[in-house]
């Protein structure tokens, strides 16, 4: 029997065939995608949600450029026809194939492949399978939409979202947490069969939200929640914009939001931030905190000056440590994620049932001072997580049994006064890292560049919101 990762190895390998084509890494996955659904509704027993004359079957009897002439009409009109979800997946589809053989060669690759194997292993496993391989290539660049599912899965085992709570991903990319969230229910209860019939429908129905920014990549989501029998509010548009509003309160959310300035410059334009700001990552900060209900708990990944920023940083981080109990931060290693000197952290807290004075110790988890830099060489596993999941605790909240380790320890425990003392900077680290003393392991000239592309966006955020002050300003006077 052929095994999910054969399959994903098969169907990555057919990119090569489109080189002629000029297609792009990405550009093959959203064609792949197209494809793929019309093969996995009929394998799956779902072409009824496709209008008859418009399926796998009707694409296969044909050749040639009769082939191609139609499939770009079947894009079309499953941009315009079928079920809500399949009109979803194929709206603005539009194909970037232009020799009719590389497109039967595609056809005929995808027909001829281990169905069987396919269905017993899991779709939906097999498409994230193919969503991480396109993710690891560096050249395809999709990187910034894929969080490492191991993260992702100490993430959700250490939120433990439960049945029957609104979970959401206001960042969603190809939908990673929710797939995983989802999973880690569905093995809590027996896929949704402890359930009764109202609380399993919720699960497949309500019980997961998302919005994404970009069309290709919002599309991949609906596909990857499609195959996991997931069929929430999936939603294509800007949370950092009154579109966020449509986002509903949720109990946990679990996100990766993108980094750097919003694009085009100025603050987002949601007039119910207190704090506005370019800087993407405290703009996502205050949406979920904001959107969370009383108890509500979240997981969020941001770099590090999210920790250390000046002026509107430090009022955001103080207007999260008084509405929520930021009881953990989990500092990562480098180069887990697409650009390699890129640092980051996992901040975990529950909102309060009162919007003040909430937080009154943070505990710290370094992951990162004399762990390796990880990549292609050396890749991130669940295994690198356990230490850190077993000092987290099995609270969600964060227990009464933890123990601070010590300087000698990566898990320390800092009071809300010894933070206020630092003037709410969170950028702390003890350990003494026996890497830097080392003139081999001096940093790679790429996380070089990376921390400076980070830096001049801190500046040019900071900027715009001087900008704005100054000429607020200049308008009271001439007043």
């Amino acid at each position: 029997m052929t095994d999910t990762r054969e399959i994903v190895q098969k169907l990555w390998g057919l990119c090569h065939v489109l080189r002629d084509d000029g297609i792009t890494y990405h550009q093959y996955v959203t064609e792949l995608t197209y494809l793929l659904f019309l093969k996995m509704a009929r394998e799956t027993g779902r072409e009824e949600q496709l209008p008859e004359g418009y399926r796998w079957e009707d694409l296969t009897r044909l050749k040639g450029v009769g082939q191609l002439h139609f499939y770009r009409e079947l894009l079309v009109r499953l941009g315009a026809h079928g079920s809500a979800r399949v009109q979803s997946i194929y709206t603005g589809a539009s194909t970037a194939l232009r020799e009719p053989r590389n497109l039967s060669k595609l056809v005929s690759s995808i027909d001829e492949l281990d169905w069987y194997s396919a269905r017993q292993e899991g779709l939906g496993d097999l498409y994230e399978g193919l969503l991480e391989k396109n993710a690891t290539e560096q050249k395809s660049g999709a990187g910034q939409y894929f969080t490492p599912r191991p993260l992702i899965e100490s993430i959700v085992a250490c939120v433990q979202p439960r049945a029957g709570e609104v979970v959401q991903d206001p960042a969603a990319g190809t939908g990673g947490f929710l797939i995983t969230a989802d999973r880690y229910i569905k093995d809590a209860t027996d896929d949704l069969f402890t359930l009764d019939e109202k609380a399993a429908a919720f699960q497949r129905e309500q019980a997961f939200w998302a919005m994404e920014l970009v069309p290709d990549a919002q599309r991949l989501l609906l596909m990857n929640a499609l195959l996991h029998d997931i069929d929430g509010h999936l939603l294509l548009g800007d949370t950092l914009s009154e579109q966020g509003k449509a986002l509903q309160t949720a109990d946990v959310v679990l996100t990766n939001p993108p980094f750097g300035t919003k694009r085009g410059g100025g603050a987002p334009a949601r007039d119910d931030f207190t704090f506005p700001t370019g800087n993407k990552q405290l703009a996502f900060l205050q949406h979920i905190y904001r959107v969370l209900k009383p108890g509500g708990r979240a997981a969020v990944v941001l770099p590090d000056n999210v920790l250390f920023e000046e002026g509107v940083g430090t009022r955001i981080r103080a207007d999260l440590m008084d509405k929520c109990d930021l009881h953990t931060i989990l500092r990562l290693p480098t180069g887990i994620f697409y650009a390699q000197g890129v640092k980051t952290n996992v901040l975990f807290f529950r909102r309060g049932a009162t919007d003040a004075g909430n937080t009154r110790r943070v505990w710290i988890y370094d992951l990162r001072t004399n762990m390796p830099s990880f990549g292609k060489r050396t890749p991130l596993t669940r295994e690198h997580f356990a230490e850190f999941e077993a000092a987290f605790g099995a609270d969600p909240l964060g227990g009464a049994e933890r123990r601070d380790e010590g300087a000698e320890g990566r898990f320390r425990c800092f009071s809300r006064e010894e933070i206020a003392a630092r003037g709410d900077n969170l950028d702390i680290s003890w350990l003494r890292d026996e890497n830097a003393e080392r003139h081999e392991d001096l940093p790679e000239p790429d996380e070089i560049a990376a921390e400076i592309t980070l830096r001049l966006q801190e500046a040019l955020s900071e900027m715009e919101e001087l900008t704005a002050l100054l000429a607020g300003e200049r308008q009271f006077s001439s007043e």
